[in-house]
């Protein structure tokens, strides 16, 4: 039968899904595995050709709607983080060092910004952050209610679809046409009786002539996991932190004033005591005067998302349709910390406490250069970071056919990542200051009028009163945005008839624009006029503007060499390359091949060789400077002060701190990171055992250039050693670190290789069809060269091993197993993370074992469209493994599950219009 160009492309989608789920992870039931079918029909994915009688030569995973709903997950987060292929990436896990409410995929264990994110073949605008904007897309800007599949390209893509794709592609396919409505309600909580969530949406399309529209809401809503509620997280492996609420008090003047020898901690009082009282206060006992600043923190953080999605597919005529997206996302999350613990002292951070009654009951004034408290502001509240993130995306696109099999399609979208980032229950330094002070502003040169005006006496060696909190606490606001516009359009169809098919070509143009935009609070970066040390306890920094543009070519091969041969059912090459004009590094030109061959009906061979690059991101290339802090042991400290860069350190010196003040920011320099991947592997779809496939992929992949930094530590060590480079290195009189400056270089090399498995069987017998799935990942290889500072090339292979927030074991692997009778289903799930080493210290090795989940849910389906799902997900309860390398909170909160044991309901009602 024939049909117009366009219609006989969407009859054949049915026939896509059923090649996608036979190569792949798609769990659709029914004949969706025939062998046949599937051999023949294969879509080339990561491909723009249009053809579907074609094998691909590249690795692909799909994930259908059950494999999306197999688990108690409301995110797409949820569920592609838990495929074997994927590293550590962020989640809501933990407060500090924490995805800030973002939600990642880290595909080969590259990093989520060498992972391309699509929607229907278009890119995504990338996720806004702290300190400005995110490198990477953001899932939970995409609701999950609209996305019918999402396949995960493993190979390089670079010369299909551009920059980033050096990992791999992830595509999510939103439905197509909806007709109906459909609700879907969601309750679930955590075995300990926590982390309730709430999931609402409400999908209505309909078709108006030859118009389809659909509308899609959603609402989730998550609650916290507190540290204390969990036995793991209660109390931080590495030991309470130094200071009190109470504060520890050291200033040279106490020697005369108490009644006891004032020891190097200082003085400080019991919680409860009058603090006026002299004798009530004692000497400060380091190893136990001590806060737990991690108590009710986060676990597990909340988020609140909401979306509304409109999209509309209306046919023009037989060989014209016109598509449009649009969509409007708000995300909320947070992090709680402990009450916020600027160290307070004199000489070089100028603080004084008045000799004054009203502030001070020792009689003397604290002004010294070794007059300090560490004091945890308790009183004044839990700090808590705020997210508010909005995202916009409207997008239009065409797409015709010329005759002859040619078509062509193209797409205009616009996107707005809009972050708005509070602080609450800072302190406001100068008010501090000032309050220590008596609000005496005598011998301050500058105008502190507004700060002088309702000042408060504040009392340190009390409890503050309200008044003194409301008069030093702060609230900073931060307001970022990311924004995208993005052009595309191609051509596609066949250029010859060659003996063994049709030699199908596709080519295309691209334009892109990058912006973003960071305006930090302009108190937070006000110098300061009463301290000298900065204005509030938020870190100060430099806010980002930055934009740059590209402008793309591509053009793509798919040669049939044979077919129908003895040896070679079928032998094709794809080939590929795309050339890239950026406004910031110039251009660049990357290519791909790829050869699949048949030998036999049931049995594929398929191979490629890409070019990729990774363009710098506006945040590493604008970044402004902003303060940080890092943890390093200082080689000057402790004896070191003899080191040829230790001059001018007191020999007496020791490090007060484990963080110390760091700088940082954007390199406009930058250049491109360059990849280069390797992908060996075949298909096997026996016809001796129907409904079985087995695909098995060897990849390698390389990367140059990859942008770091030489790090903290790496430049004190080579200060102190050899005396160079201490330039970026800045040291009080006391010998205490006061800044180290860093920044973005391309710097290091990357290369990871590894091997995957899928195997699917699907049966249908007397009592129901069986869906089963075996994906395994072997990482053989994750080396890391990192320069160091004086030029000699530091090589640590990665496999096996674990780390802050990092854990790349040399196995993963997951089992699903679906069922299907009638109206009952059931569905497990097993997920395998393998063993790990930790190397808490130098020299100290420490086995992390490994771990199992088990998911386990079944549904019912009501003659009225009603479904009901019941389910549990991690049913022994599987706790994340101790890690000493993560002593804040315990575990990597990248890699392991928090929540433990978790029931969940679901109520889908597909309904009429």
């Amino acid at each position: 039968m024939n049909k117009p160009p366009l219609k006989r492309l969407r009859s054949r989608s049915p026939a896509l899904l059923a090649a996608m789920a036979a190569a792949g992870l798609g769990a659709q039931p029914g004949p969706a595995v025939g062998q046949e079918a599937a051999l023949e029909e294969i879509l080339v994915v990561g491909s723009r050709i249009k053809r579907v009688d074609e094998v691909s030569s590249s690795p692909v995973q799909t994930l259908g709607e059950a494999d999306l709903r197999i688990n108690g997950a409301l995110s797409l987060g949820e569920t592609l983080q838990t495929l074997p292929t994927v590293g550590p990436s962020l989640n809501l896990n933990g407060s500090a060092g924490t995805s800030h409410g973002t939600s990642s995929i880290n595909l080969r264990n590259l990093g989520e910004n060498r992972t391309l994110v699509l929607v229907n073949g278009h890119r995504w605008v990338n996720g806004a952050g702290t300190r400005g904007f995110r490198d990477f897309v953001d899932l939970n800007t995409i609701p999950q209610a609209i996305i019918e599949r999402v396949e995960v390209l493993q190979d390089g893509a670079t010369a299909i679809y551009g920059a980033d794709a050096i990992a791999g592609v992830v595509n999510m396919h939103t439905y197509r046409t909806f007709e109906g409505s459909r609700v879907k309600a969601y309750y679930g909580q955590s075995g300990e009786g926590d982390r309730e969530s709430v999931g609402a949406d409400l999908l209505l399309g309909h078709s108006f002539g030859r118009s389809n529209w659909m509308l899609a809401l959603s609402y989730v809503d998550k609650k916290p996991i507190y540290s204390q509620d969990r036995e793991l997280t209660a109390i931080p492996l590495n030991g309470l932190a130094a200071g009190t609420p109470e504060g520890l008090f050291r200033e040279s003047g106490l020697a005369g004033v108490v009644s006891f020898p004032v020891p190097s901690a200082g003085i400080t009082r019991d919680p409860g005591v009058d603090g006026s009282v002299i004798a009530n206060w004692r000497p400060a006992v380091s190893a136990t005067d001590r806060f737990n600043r991690y108590d009710n923190n986060y676990v597990v953080g909340p988020l609140t998302l909401k979306s509304v999605y409109l999209q509309n597919l209306t046919e023009m005529g037989d060989t014209l349709e016109f598509t449009l997206e649009a969509l409007y996302n708000e995300r909320e999350s947070d992090q709680l910390f402990s009450g916020a613990a600027p160290v307070v002292r004199g000489g070089s951070r100028g603080f004084v406490i008045a000799n004054n009654p009203l502030v001070n009951p020792f009689g003397i004034e604290f002004s010294g250069s070794d007059f300090r408290i560490d004091n945890f502001f308790e009183d004044v509240g839990q700090r808590d970071n705020v997210q508010k993130v909005k995202t916009k995306r409207i997008g239009a696109g065409l797409a015709g056919a010329f005759g002859n099999g040619w078509e062509w399609d193209g797409f205009l979208s616009w996107a707005e990542n809009e972050g708005t980032f509070t602080s609450v229950n800072q302190v406001d330094l100068d008010r501090l200051a000032l309050g220590m002070l008596a609000c005496d502003t005598s011998g301050i040169a500058g105008d502190v009028s507004d700060l002088a005006s309702g000042c408060v006496p504040v009392n340190m060696f009390n409890p503050l009163t309200p008044e003194m909190v409301d008069y030093i606490r702060f609230t900073g606001r931060d307001v970022n945005k990311a924004e995208q516009i993005d052009f595309t359009v191609n051509v596609t169809g066949d250029l010859l008839e060659l003996p063994a098919g049709m030699l199908a070509f596709a080519a295309g143009y691209e334009y892109r624009e990058e912006k973003g935009l960071d305006t930090p609070d302009s108190y937070i970066n006000a110098d300061p006029r009463v301290n000298t040390y900065r204005a509030t306890t938020s870190a100060p920094r430099d806010g980002t503007d930055g934009k740059y543009d590209l402008n793309e070519l591509y053009v793509e091969f798919d040669i049939p060499l044979l077919r129908d041969k003895p040896g070679a059912q079928e032998l094709s090459l794809q080939a590929a390359t795309r050339y890239s004009d950026y406004s910031t590094f110039g251009s660049t030109t990357n290519s791909k091949l790829g050869l699949a061959w048949r030998p036999v009906d049931s049995l594929l061979f398929r191979s490629t060789w890409a070019e990729g690059f990774r363009a710098p991101s506006i945040l590493e290339l604008f970044e402004g400077l902003r303060a940080t802090s890092v943890p390093v042991d200082d080689p000057c400290s402790g004896g070191g002060a003899g080191l040829p860069g230790c001059a001018g350190v007191p020999a007496t010196y020791v490090q007060p701190s484990a963080n110390v003040p760091a700088t940082v920011g954007g390199n406009p320099e930058l250049q491109p990171e360059t990849s280069e991947n390797f992908t060996l592997g075949m298909v096997l779809t026996p016809t001796a055992l129907p409904g079985l496939s087995v695909t098995l992929d060897w990849y390698n992949i390389k990367i140059d250039d990859t942008i770091s930094s030489y790090g903290a530590q790496n430049l004190l060590d080579l200060c102190a050693a050899t005396g160079q480079r201490c330039n970026f290195i800045d040291r009080e009189a006391s010998g205490e670190i006061a800044n180290v400056i860093d920044g973005p270089i391309n710097l290091n090399k990357t290369e990871v290789e590894g091997v995957d498995m899928v195997a699917r069987y699907f049966a249908d017998t007397g009592v129901g069809t069986w869906n089963f799935m075996l994906s395994v990942s072997r990482l053989l290889d994750l080396t890391e060269e990192s320069t160091l500072p004086d030029g000699s090339v530091l090589v640590v292979d990665k496999v096996g091993t674990a780390a802050s927030r990092e854990a790349y074991p040399e196995w993963r692997s997951m089992f699903t197993t679906q069922w299907n009778s009638g109206p009952w289903s059931a569905n497990y799930k097993l997920r395998y993370i393998g063993d790990t080493t930790e190397e808490p210290s130098p020299g100290e090795f420490r086995k992390i074992g490994a771990v199992t989940y088990h998911d386990l849910s079944g549904s019912y389906a009501f003659d009225n469209g009603l479904l009901v799902r019941l389910g549990v997900d991690n049913i022994l309860d599987e706790q994340p493994p101790v890690s000493l390398t993560n002593l804040n909170i315990n575990f990597d909160i990248n890699t392991y599950d928090a929540v433990g044991r978790f029931f969940y309901a679901q109520l889908t009602w597909d309904l009429g219009m």
